[in-house]
């Protein structure tokens, strides 16, 4: 288990304190404050860093708000009467034209950088560790319990190739290994047989996205190539991001929902 995994599995077993929530409101409407004291009192080449620091922070978070928000331009309308001919490059000023400064396909690019998609599920249940991995037993006198075996439905590339039993970690079952998915097209309402490339985010956390395992709220991202998508520059899309919707290890398949 990862070193800091062992706040984020008690709260999972046990739950939060009963005034966590409040606390922590507490200690966030304070950090300005605190903030702005170490500002005032830091003297000499640390305020100087400090200031840097804070402006390099305050320009990434406006570049952020910036990229989010849908941010459109107007130009006004020309109302004067223009007497003969107009020249080609006047046309367009006889009527307001409202065009939006962001494409679709550039704020669809940096939201995934960012890790932000507007998905079919965005709450799901968290699974709990003891539900995830099974305790496999090793050693002559079965005495070592270091190994665990993935409950779950794992997705491994084709080059894939596994370790020797003997020093395998974690043991993702061929039975539950999975290559293809059934993605439903949220607008041609068709369902299409598409493969999978890898698997972008789990829920549950980083670990699980590194071991492949694909449950419910899983981001995968699937071969789109046989559906001719094509993006405005007129490129075949190769890849498209889906969420999963259903628990695959409960339906014997991977049913998904295409995130356009």
């Amino acid at each position: 288990m990862p070193q800091g995994d062992y706040i984020q599995q008690h709260r999972k077993r046990h739950g939060y304190r009963l005034d966590h929530f409040e606390r922590e409101r507490k200690r966030i409407a304070r950090e300005p404050h605190k903030r702005s004291q170490h500002a005032q009192t830091v003297l000499g080449g640390k305020a100087k860093r400090y200031a840097r620091q804070r402006f390099t922070e305050k320009a990434q978070m406006k570049k952020t708000l910036k990229m989010h928000e849908e941010s459109s331009s107007r130009r006004k309308v020309d109302d004067e009467v223009h007497e003969g001919a107009i020249p080609s490059y006047l046309l367009d000023r006889e009527q307001t034209t409202r065009a939006k400064i962001i494409s679709n396909s550039i704020k669809q690019k940096r939201k995934e950088k960012a890790g932000k998609w507007e998905v079919p599920l965005p709450k799901v249940r968290p699974v709990a560790e003891d539900e995830m991995f099974r305790v496999i037993r090793s050693g002559k006198r079965k005495s070592k319990q270091w190994k665990r075996m993935i409950t779950k439905v794992t997705f491994v590339g084709p080059s894939f190739t596994r370790k020797p039993p003997k020093y395998e970690r974690f043991i993702r079952p061929s039975g539950l290994r999975f290559t293809k998915a059934h993605v439903t097209h949220p607008e041609l309402k068709c369902t299409f047989n598409l493969e999978i490339i890898g698997v972008k985010k789990n829920p549950n956390g980083p670990m699980y996205s590194s071991l492949g395992v694909i449950t419910k709220g899983t981001i995968i991202e699937v071969n789109v190539s046989e559906l001719g998508l094509v993006t405005p520059a007129g490129k075949v899309v190769w890849g498209k991001y889906v969420q999963v919707t259903n628990n695959p290890e409960n339906d014997g398949c991977i049913n998904g929902v295409l995130l356009v």
